[in-house]
This record gives structure tokens, sequence and C-alpha cells, in this order.
């Protein structure tokens, strides 16, 4: 399947919440890395927290994916992502993200996608208190610092 199809299936099964066609867009062990959720290993944990996390906790989903790049084997795309919150806490929210998506690709399939997120908006959108954006983000910041790519950027 061509970059610009998976890109295409993806972005329109998350608008309308149907877990089982954005799960076939990965391989039996692939992997989605949620700049929120985290991540989630195979294509019945990815079906679920489609289904179960992105669909219970938000509504009117719109995901479009801009200047795609692709060589086959790793591809990028720009984001504009929004939703509107049905959490209690925010409910009614409208939010609006930004951020680039990278995939990597095995046999026209998705096996890992990851979002590297602008989140922080997002948190400030959804009225989250400063306490919170900082936990979130700190954990954000933990993970990064703990990636082996990044090791030598924490070392100096």
């Amino acid at each position: 399947m061509s970059f610009a199809r998976i890109l295409r299936d993806f972005a329109a099964a998350a608008e309308v919440g149907d877990g089982a066609s954005f799960a076939a867009l990965f391989t039996e062990d692939g992997v989605y890395h949620d700049a929120f959720y985290g991540p989630f290993s195979g294509r019945a944990a990815i079906a679920d927290m489609l289904s179960g996390l992105f669909h219970r906790d938000a509504e009117k989903l719109k995901w479009q994916m801009i200047d795609p790049v692709d060589n086959g084997e790793t591809g990028y795309a720009r984001w504009l992502f929004s939703y509107t919150s049905k959490m209690a806490r925010n409910q009614g929210n409208r939010v609006v993200m930004e951020g680039v998506g990278y995939f990597k690709l095995r046999d026209g399939l998705i096996a890992r996608y990851e979002d590297i997120a602008r989140t922080g908006e997002a948190m400030v959108q959804l009225g989250l208190p400063p306490e919170k954006l900082h936990q979130v983000l700190g954990r954000h910041a933990a993970d990064l610092a703990a990636r082996p790519d990044a090791q030598p950027h924490v070392k100096g």
C-alpha cells in the first residue's frame, strides 16, 4: 500500500473511530505510540486504543496529514489534529494540535507510529492547571532523556 493511501486511511479511520480498519493498517506486531496515552502493541491493542480511549475522551475528531515524505521504509507527515473533549474536567473544550507523525513501514503496513506533538499547547487548551502541565511535560522530558539516541545529547 502506498504511503499516501496509508495516511488517507489512517486519518479517516481515526476520525470515525473505526478501530478495526485503523489497526489493519499496522503489521501484526505494530506499535502505535501516542503522545498522551503512550505505546500500544499489536492490532487488538491499537484498535482498542482508538475506539476505547480516543473516542471515549473526544468527539468531532479531524486529522489532516500535510507534506508527507517517505522512502518506502520510513515516512513522515506534518499533521493538524483537532477534537472536542468529552472528559468531565474540560468537556466541550475544542483542542487543535500540531505535530509530525513518524512512520516505520514494513511490507506496505505501519510497523511503528509515533507522535512528535506539541502537547503543551493542547494541555493549555484543555485548561489543565500549571502543576498538571509540569507533571506531564516533565514525564515527556524524562522519556526523551532515557532514549538511547538521545544519550549523546544528554551527556553533552
